[in-house]
């Protein structure tokens, strides 16, 4: 009979363990994961701001991409070439943002010397309200107010001149930007394929279906915002900037061109924007032109938030209306206006990307296309109608 093998002797760190609480071992072994999970987010966060030359062009052509691809594969399925549908897609893109940027300098051109006078009437009138009741202000503290300001601003010469050296680079940056903003588009209209298969490639083989079906879940998620956030922003714009044609604002295409750029901020942006038109109304117009113009941009805002949104991008996106105001909060902090305008995108994005994966898990049984499948239509509401192609047995 052999004899008993002896137990090996544990060691101290085993003692320790044992010693433990269970909830205190799985406390700490969460932590140390987290801290890691949070380390390696800080220096991807700390690349993107050192990159950022780079990868908000990028980002940008991506959600460019995102619109155009659709139109794409329509001229294609209308017979015509690829190349030919590539062309026409970057020329209606190049067309519709400078005709924008002609009309809106059009205009300021135009009504540049009665900008002018209004400017120095209101500037006089402002004068003499300080100078009326309750305020009861002489030209002396009035000037001396001024001369204030200008010294609080003259103060700060460091920044003024680093500001005017750094005038080139800023052109030359925008310059740039723009050019690779335009290449990254076209080559994703190109070859945007190839691209992700070659992003799939990077991932170890048994997570690249996983990798691959979140995606296009999230990519699919991505269009879909973008079409949806141009329709709200175009209602936005036109709503806002016809208020402002009918009161006989000035800049009024100028206004409605800040509203639609500003309203890809959701909830906050075409806010933000909308109160340019109200101050323009006030120093061009009066109080009371201006109180008709808050009461049309509150309008348009409500039509938004109790419509538009719930009805149009809150079935096309889920994101809830909460998350979208933390996002974007979290976003203008990290990033200002770059990280407020992505926020949003990226946050649809990921949710739909953890939904797929969450679903993936949850039918392990099942054959790999199903899984797919079934995790994108669930994951993405707009991607319901395509389900009979991508599950032809349901």
């Amino acid at each position: 009979m052999p004899a008993p093998r002896p137990h090996p002797r544990r060691s101290e760190s085993q003692k320790v363990d044992d010693s433990l609480p269970r909830g205190v071992l799985l406390a700490s072994a969460w932590s140390w994961r987290l801290l890691l999970i949070g380390a390696a987010i800080a220096v991807l966060l700390f690349l993107v701001v050192q990159l950022r030359l780079i990868v908000v062009p990028v980002l940008i052509a991506i959600l460019l991409s995102a619109l155009l691809i659709p139109l794409r594969d329509l001229l294609m399925r209308a017979h015509l070439p690829k190349w030919i549908a590539i062309v026409l897609c970057m020329a209606i893109t190049i067309a519709i943002i400078g005709g924008l940027v002609f009309l809106v300098g059009q205009q300021v051109r135009s009504e540049a010397g009665t900008l002018r006078h209004q400017t120095m009437a209101s500037v006089e009138a402002l004068r003499t309200w300080l100078m009326g009741p309750p305020f009861n202000l002489s030209n002396r503290q009035i000037d001396g107010g001024i001369s204030q300001i200008t010294d609080a601003i003259q103060a700060d010469t460091q920044v003024l001149i680093n500001g005017a050296l750094s005038v080139g680079s800023t052109v030359g940056h925008f310059v740039t930007g723009l050019l690779l903003t335009l290449f990254s588009t076209l080559f994703i209209l190109i070859d945007g394929a190839g691209i992700w298969r070659w992003a799939v490639s990077v991932f170890p083989k048994r997570a690249r279906l996983a990798a691959d079906g979140a995606g296009r879940a999230g990519w699919a998620t991505l269009g879909t915002f973008v079409r949806v956030q141009i329709l709200v922003a175009s209602i936005d714009a036109f709503g806002i900037g016809l208020g402002a044609f009918f009161l006989g604002l000035p800049l009024a295409i100028p206004v409605a061109v800040l509203v639609f750029l500003g309203s890809f901020i959701p909830i906050v942006g075409a806010v933000v924007t909308g109160t340019l038109a109200v101050f323009i109304a006030l120093v061009y117009k009066g109080f009371w032109f201006a109180l008709i113009m808050l009461a049309i941009v509150l309008f348009v805002q409500q039509v938004e938030g109790h419509v538009l949104q719930p009805l149009i991008m809150g079935t096309a996106v889920k994101v809830h209306p909460l998350a979208v105001v933390l996002v974007v909060t979290a976003g203008s902090l990290l990033a200002g206006i770059t990280g407020a305008l992505f926020a949003v995108p990226f946050a649809a994005v990921l949710n739909a990307m953890i939904g797929f994966l969450s679903a993936d898990t949850g039918t392990r049984g099942s054959p790999p296309l199903a899984q797919r499948g079934t995790a994108l239509w669930q994951v993405v509401p707009a991607e319901r109608v395509r389900r009979n192609r991508v599950l032809p047995g349901k």
